[in-house]
């Protein structure tokens, strides 16, 4: 059963990425009013503004990724009576 998991959990993984992607896309726009967070590699913004949108952008993806892939292990439970992890 594990076995069959497998591809699931990655789907699950990926669709976590995704969703946890847009949620901060949105989040930013209306917290800073740009359209796009600041990137390590761009000169015109300092540590001031890298740190914490890399801090808040790891924290939304963590939290969503985890909610996806505990919701795919319960579905998945549900479905066949075992648990993925155990």
């Amino acid at each position: 059963m594990k076995l069959l998991y497998k591809p699931l959990g990655i789907a699950f993984g990926v669709l976590g990425g995704l969703v946890g992607g847009a949620i901060f896309k949105q989040i930013w726009k209306r917290v800073a009013g740009e359209e796009d967070a600041p990137g390590a590699l761009q000169s015109e913004y300092g540590w001031k503004e890298i740190l914490p949108a890399a801090a808040l952008q790891g924290a939304i993806f963590g939290a969503v990724k985890a909610a996806t892939d505990r919701a795919g292990a319960k579905a998945f439970q549900r479905a066949t009576g075992e648990w993925p992890g155990d």
